[in-house]
């Protein structure tokens, strides 16, 4: 890559960033009520990212092969308790990881 495509590349990110930063504040100012979908959004995405997160983890699981899906399976019991319990989050996918990893390091 020539130096002036570098420079070029980096400042399309540096705009990017920007861009992303600012823009909300921009099209939602302080002083005006937030939109309604964007309120929405705010209450379905979390829920959302987290089914993704989950379909996204269980996609290549095989019940007929290796350990049966028992180390998912307990991970994501793990994951639905912590987050019953404690109602966070990155708690829950922490707890999950964790529990998952060491079942197939040390377990299975």
């Amino acid at each position: 890559m020539t130096a002036p495509r570098q420079m070029m590349t980096i400042g399309m990110v540096i705009l990017g960033t920007v861009l992303t930063r600012f823009l909300p504040f921009l099209l939602f100012p302080s002083g005006k009520p937030t939109p309604k979908y964007i309120r929405y959004l705010g209450t379905v995405l979390p829920s959302a990212v987290f089914g993704l997160l989950v379909v996204y983890c269980l996609k290549d699981v095989s019940l007929s092969a290796g350990s049966h899906g028992i180390p998912e399976l307990i991970s994501v019991a793990a994951v639905a308790g912590l987050h019953v319990w404690k109602r966070q989050m990155l708690l829950s996918i922490a707890g999950g990881t964790l529990c998952y990893m060491l079942l197939v390091q040390l377990v299975f």
